[in-house]
């Protein structure tokens, strides 16, 4: 019998057939709510970094038009992609969106900023995209 510490896949499994017959009284509760808060904060963590990766590019975008390229636009139409998935996969999710924006947002302009060699961000201090226009495949933010 495998354990949580020894053989994850084991006990995942274990788990899954003792939740199936409903031998409720043996599972190992006290791992399963840590597994699940941990996926929870993945999912969370990943809708994050998508998000900020996609901001970093419309940014990008927006404030260096000269440079704008394939490799730009396939990075955005590709993270909103991603986005939609994790969102139709966890749809609640959505509702956080505007909790996840500022955070999102700073690490989005931090590496726009190091990626398109700015001495000083010219990036606004707060968002200026919303989200629907965020997530809208059909929105691309002209040049300042």
């Amino acid at each position: 019998m495998g354990t949580y510490q020894t053989d994850f896949h084991e006990w995942i499994e274990e788990q899954t057939v003792l939740l199936k017959i409903g031998q409720l009284e043996r599972l190992d509760v006290e791992h399963l709510i840590e597994e699940l808060e941990c996926m929870s904060a993945r999912e969370r963590r990943e809708l994050i970094n998508r998000l900020a990766l996609l901001l970093a590019h419309l940014l990008k975008w927006q404030y260096q038009p000269e440079r704008r390229c394939t490799r730009w636009r396939l990075t955005i139409n590709e993270q909103r992609r991603q986005l939609a998935l994790i969102l139709e996969d966890s749809p609640s999710l959505t509702r956080r969106l505007s909790e996840f924006l500022p955070r999102s947002y700073q690490n989005a302009s931090r590496a726009a900023m190091e990626e398109t060699g700015f001495l000083e961000s010219p990036f606004p201090a707060n968002c200026g995209y919303d989200i629907a226009e965020i997530l809208d495949e059909n929105y691309w933010p002209d040049g300042i």
